[in-house]
């Protein structure tokens, strides 16, 4: 049984070992947010989270989601610290073969693209992988999911599953010109911590825009004090989670470079 939410030092642990993998970041935008469509939740049961990840995956790009989503609690929800605690996850790759993820840590994946369950919600990090059978797996899965999410380059991976064309997309500040070059097709939006694409196709800038998006899911299902809370739990002290990504940064576009 799972115990009750406790403050851990590791998120702080990841943050440093992954900087590296998309580059720093100032701060900055300007549009106002729009209306967003709450989800919904199951009654009871558990949201099933999946983690798409493949060789070069940065770390805290799944890995703030991952904390923020696991610290969730809601004591309505049932008798058990189980039950009060609607978020599950796995990690989902081309085979379960170990894979070097930003800063050489090693992950084991829980299932591959042949055999994992279907997720509520999916998380795509930075990466390098980019078979046909991930991205079939992203366009599969995306039909019956409440949230397809990416983090930094990771919006390269939506691009290339054709779920962001003629859409509205974000990405790392330094990646910016690739993926206008890649996808001329996707209205790109710039100085932004996420965008929300449709219905449940999400982008978020690098690094921890993922958190700030992940805690934005948290309200979406359900509500603003959730979200605070588990913000609290976090220590995190980021605000641009509560204006549907328009925070008031303003990122120095990188010169163009490649992305994972």
């Amino acid at each position: 049984m799972r115990k009750h939410p406790i403050v851990s030092a590791r998120l702080g642990a990841l943050v440093v070992l992954a900087l590296a993998g998309c580059g720093p970041s100032l701060a900055a935008p300007s549009s106002s947010p729009e209306p967003a469509a709450r989800l919904v939740p199951p009654a009871k049961g558990t949201i099933l989270v999946g983690f798409v990840l493949t060789e070069g995956a940065v770390m805290i790009d799944f890995a703030g989601p991952w904390e923020v989503f696991e610290e969730v609690h809601i004591g309505s929800r049932g008798a058990s610290m189980e039950e009060q605690m609607p978020f599950r996850f796995y990690t989902v790759s081309d085979s379960k073969s170990p894979i070097r993820i930003s800063g050489g840590m090693q992950v084991v994946p829980d299932y591959t693209f042949d055999d994992a369950p279907q997720p509520r919600v999916v998380v795509i990090p930075a990466q390098g992988g980019k078979s046909p059978k991930m991205l079939d797996w992203i366009r599969r899965v995306s039909g019956e999911a409440d949230v397809v999410m990416s983090v930094c380059t990771g919006a390269f991976k939506l691009g290339a599953a054709g779920l962001l064309k003629g859409k509205k997309a974000t990405t790392h500040h330094g990646a910016y010109g690739a993926f206008q070059r890649e996808f001329p097709d996707v209205a790109l939006q710039k100085n932004v911590r996420y965008v929300r694409s449709d219905s449940k196709i999400f982008t978020a800038g690098g690094l921890s825009a993922g958190i700030d998006l992940a805690l934005h899911i948290v309200e979406l299902y359900f509500g603003r004090s959730t979200a605070e809370s588990t913000a609290r739990t976090l220590e995190y002290e980021g605000t641009g989670w509560k204006d549907g990504g328009a925070a008031a940064v303003n990122y120095a576009e990188a010169p163009a470079s490649s992305h994972p």
